[in-house]
């Protein structure tokens, strides 16, 4: 369980993955651009974005008053994960771990997430520094990043010491 602004979150372990009953939540994701990088395999990209000085560009509508934003939060489709597992070794440390504790793309519902530096808008286009994701993976969506609303700087993972 998380507690997550006077909110408790409870998360349901069931076999297989969407129970028979109730029927499951139908979710739509919109595709709003494809993620373009250097990173061709997966062993090519850094484990986290923030590691890279690569110089990557996002193609997407919508991007009125981005330019005003320093850095940016993205999400992805990790479409080449496998989402059956639901353990993972994370590269810190080498021990297993369950995925839910970690950032491993392999999990049930394979969503990325990253802040990226925005370089600059031009043509449709982001030119973005820290992105990690994989040449042609699908962009879902991009929020701005508010130092003081997305920073916890006392926040731990209790098995990375």
């Amino acid at each position: 369980m998380f507690l997550y602004q006077s909110t408790l979150i409870k998360v349901l372990y069931r076999k297989p993955f969407f129970p028979s009953t109730p029927k499951p939540l139908a979710m739509n994701l919109k595709q709003i651009g494809v993620i373009h990088s250097p990173f061709k395999t997966r062993g090519d990209a850094p484990f986290q974005g923030r590691h890279s000085e690569e110089v990557c560009e996002e193609f997407l509508p919508g991007l009125s008053d981005v330019e005003g934003c320093t850095h940016l939060i993205h999400l992805h489709l990790l479409d080449r994960a496998d989402r059956t597992m639901l353990k993972a070794f994370p590269p810190y440390d080498g021990k297993e771990h369950g995925v839910f504790a970690t950032r491993s793309p392999n999990r049930p519902n394979p969503i990325g997430v990253g802040v990226v530096e925005l370089l600059g808008v031009s043509g449709g286009k982001l030119k973005v520094r820290g992105l990690d994701a994989m040449e042609g993976t699908p962009l879902i969506d991009i929020k701005p990043y508010f130092s003081e609303v997305d920073s916890i700087p006392n926040a731990a993972v209790g098995w990375r010491k």
